[in-house]
């Protein structure tokens, strides 16, 4: 695996980093989750990305992991990146949403206790809810760090008008914004506007979540829409809508370019948002082993000729491609 300094900062993240936002919940099977997280230990995968309400059901992804780790990893604690967030819907009632400090402070004690950790290394804000003072936000972070609940501190999703002001409070109080967590991936490039230039110019690092499309850019919908995918669920994130006649064929058109490369649409598709020598990380998430650890190739071989590059954005520049929402 290879690693990347987190903005400026002397902490390194994967380029690779594992997510448990998807199949590691009470819901889900307990041995695959606990022999996926070994595998991305065992292959240097060194940060794993959590929230509080990661399941289902909420916290038990938290949960999983905590015995997880209890068992198999406690001795590599300081060898172990390990992050959490609040902001999300996580329990009944006026405090159990949003980004005030009553919920932040709040979570984060709850998240601790799920996960049997002394501290997180990172801690973000999941998002803005469009009401809290980004000021009262920032210093609920900035509290966490000095009560020696989180090493760093990050913000997720945060709209780009709203970015700097972040960066700036933080700053000033010496608890600088570590990292910023964006979707980003070949049909959502929203942050290429400013995002990613912001956070460069302040020093923070990038890390990409949703990099795949939720599925849209492997091999799963080439074919149609599985029954076992995400988009033939009625409540899963990626709408059956959403699987257009066009994101198919750019799909189809990009595995072709991929296999000329020597690697697969999903490898193809990593290492395109890792070419860009400001994100620090993408966050993968997996079904089973397999699927993880032929993923985690992708980044042997991030770099791409200007013919390549010149024949993606060919097929990207199709505004009917575009889904800012993930």
């Amino acid at each position: 695996m290879n690693y990347k300094y987190c903005g400026k900062s002397g902490l390194q993240l994967p380029r690779i980093s594992l997510g448990l936002w998807h199949n590691f919940g009470s819901v889900d099977n307990f041995d695959t989750a606990t022999a996926m997280i070994l595998h991305a230990w065992e292959n240097g995968v060194t940060h794993f990305d959590l929230a509080n309400n990661y399941g289902p059901v909420p916290g038990s992804a938290e949960s999983n992991f905590g015995k997880i780790f209890k068992t198999h990893l406690e001795a590599h604690r300081d060898e172990m990146i390990v992050s959490s967030k609040a902001g999300h819907d996580m329990w009944p009632g006026p405090y159990g949403d949003g980004s005030s400090r009553k919920n932040l402070i709040a979570s984060c004690n709850q998240s601790l206790k799920r996960t049997g950790l002394e501290y997180f290394d990172i801690f973000y804000s999941h998002r803005y809810d469009g009401v809290t003072p980004v000021e009262e936000t920032m210093q609920a972070l900035i509290d966490i760090v000095r009560q020696g609940k989180a090493l760093y501190v990050g913000i997720s999703k945060y709209p780009a008008h709203l970015q700097q002001k972040c960066y700036d409070i933080l700053k000033e109080a010496h608890v600088p914004c570590l990292i910023s967590q964006y979707p980003y991936n070949m049909f959502n490039r929203a942050i290429e506007k400013e995002t990613i230039a912001t956070a460069a110019e302040n020093g923070s690092g990038v890390i990409c979540f949703s990099p795949l499309a939720q599925g849209l850019l492997t091999d799963k919908y080439l074919k149609g829409i599985p029954e076992d995918s995400r988009a033939a669920k009625a409540t899963g994130f990626l709408q059956r809508e959403e699987v257009t006649p066009v994101r198919v064929e750019a799909a189809r058109q990009l595995k072709a370019i991929a296999e000329r490369r020597g690697q697969t649409l999903p490898q193809m598709a990593l290492a395109w948002i890792l070419r860009d020598e400001r994100i620090t990380s993408v966050i993968v998430g997996a079904s089973s082993v397999k699927q993880l650890d032929m993923n985690l190739h992708a980044t042997d071989k991030l770099d791409f000729s200007p013919e390549e590059l010149a024949e993606i954005e060919k097929i990207l520049e199709n505004p009917e491609i575009s889904m800012c929402r993930f």
